[in-house]
This record gives structure tokens, sequence and C-alpha cells, in this order.
């Protein structure tokens, strides 16, 4: 099995084994170990030979300055959502709401709602609470297992956690009908692989099928979140959706078609096209 990166892997499985950051670990160097800590290191690397991701293997993974827990019941947080959460962050900034962190004296008061479809480890919820002060977050999941990690890293976060809601349920039908046409921001990396696509092995073999392959197309949870969406977001409202670089002109034309007043699609890191932005008012 190739590694891209050994040299930082075996830090960061040094660090899981000791508690030691990098630092340390120089001034360490010449420290003796317990065997417990020998073994245990044996074991995650006898993990990693198997080629379940490092990401699993150490259990968590930092995601917009966040250390969230992940294992094989979620997907892996990618730098690639990273942007599509500060895209979220500047329509909820665009339409006239503040950034930043949350006065701790009035950390549990809210003037408006978002909503993370889909949300796996809770990443993009919790992004969310975490940038956007005067937010109520709703994260959704059909999964159980999903929103039981997910409900792990919102408890071990903290004041931004009594902000979010966490509901069950396939997309909007998760949500009580109040809420339908006051989201004024609904994000979501959905599932947008086509069946029968492939993927490297250590996306295909160890993350849930589930959060990847979304029908014969790969755009049927695209298409159900751009038709659903109109019904609950804010009149000014905004849907936010991830997809694949070869999905954007199609994505694009579904939503023009559905009447979003203003469709614009943004590129992530490597300069491909990542995030579709369909506005109800221009």
């Amino acid at each position: 099995m190739a590694v891209h990166d050994p040299a930082s892997e075996a830090r960061w499985l040094i660090e899981a084994v000791s508690g030691m950051d990098f630092t340390e670990q120089v001034l360490e160097a010449d420290a003796l170990v317990s065997q417990r800590a020998v073994t245990q290191l044996d074991e995650l690397l006898a993990r990693r030979s198997t080629g379940e991701p490092i990401q699993y293997v150490l259990g968590a993974w930092n995601f917009c300055g966040l250390d969230l827990f992940v294992d094989r019941r979620v997907l892996i947080p990618r730098p690639e959502t990273e942007t599509v959460v500060a895209h979220a962050i500047a329509e909820v900034q665009r339409l006239g709401e503040r950034v930043g962190r949350a006065d701790p004296w009035t950390g549990g008061v809210t003037h408006y709602a978002v909503a993370d479809l889909g949300t796996g480890s809770g990443a993009i919820a919790l992004a969310l609470a975490d940038a956007l002060p005067d937010a109520e977050v709703w994260a959704t999941d059909a999964n159980e297992d999903a929103l039981h990690v997910a409900r792990a890293n919102i408890a071990a976060t903290g004041s931004s956690a009594t902000r979010i809601r966490v509901a069950s349920g396939v997309w909007f039908a998760a949500f009580p009908d109040e809420l339908r046409g006051s989201f004024l921001v609904v994000v979501s990396n959905p599932p947008y692989i086509a069946h029968g696509e492939e993927l490297p092995a250590a996306v295909h073999d160890w993350e849930p099928h589930d959060a990847l392959f979304a029908g014969p197309t790969g755009l049927e949870a695209i298409a159900a979140l751009l038709t659903e969406a109109t019904d609950w977001l804010d009149a000014a409202g905004t849907l936010v959706l991830e997809l694949a670089p070869h999905q954007a002109l199609t994505a694009s034309q579904m939503a023009r078609t559905l009447g979003y007043a203003e469709v614009l699609v943004r590129q992530d890191l490597a300069g491909r096209d990542r995030t579709l932005i369909a506005r109800k008012r221009a």
C-alpha cells in the first residue's frame, strides 16, 4: 500500500499513542516508551497497513479548525468541503448577518436559521455554528449511525453546540412543518457519485456507500435538494451544494429551470468546479 505522506502519518500516529505534539516528540526523542504504547502503535500500524484511511485509524480529523471524531459510519471531512462551508458563510454575510465568535453571555440567542442536510459527522453544521454567532443550525441525516457520530461531536464542542438542533429524516422531511420558508441558507454535501463510477479503493472500500452514491446518474440527490429547497428557504435564501466538477453545468441548468433567480458555481482550492450557489432572489 502506497502512503502519500508517510512522515506526517508517522507523527500523527505517535501523537495518538503518546499524547505529544510534534515539538514534544522532538524534545522527548530519546525517552523510553511503555510497552502499552508500543502495542497500541503496532495495532494502529496494522490497521493502516490494510488500507484503512489514516483518518479512521486515528479516529479524529480536523475540519475548519475543529477536531472531529470520525469512523466508518461517516464520510471523512475533506478540504473541498471546507470551501463549500466558506461559500455558505459568505452567503449568510451577504444577506446581512454577522460572522465571528459568539458572545458567551448570549450564546444561545438566535436570529435566523441555517441547515446542514446529510450532516454525517456534523462537520458542516459545527463549522457553521462556530462562524455564525446568531444562527440556529439544524443538522439532519437519514442514517441513525451517522447521527450518533454527529451528536458525539456536537457534545464535545463549546457553547456553540447549544444552537445546534439535530433531526432525523431524508432531506427536508426531517424538519417540522413550521420551519417551512424560514431558512436563510441551506447547505449540503450530498451523495453525488453515480452507481458504477470508479472510486479509489481507500474511498470505495471504507467510506459509507449511502453517503457516496446517489443513483444511476449521480444527480439524484442534487435534483431532490434543488426541487425541495424552494419551499423551505426564506424569500431571500440560498441553497449551497457540493457537487462533482462534471455536474456543475447540468446542476446549474436544473436550478435555473426550477426558478432560482441567480445561480453561481464556485471552485475549490484546486480550481475545480465544486460549489453550486442557488439564490431565490438575486
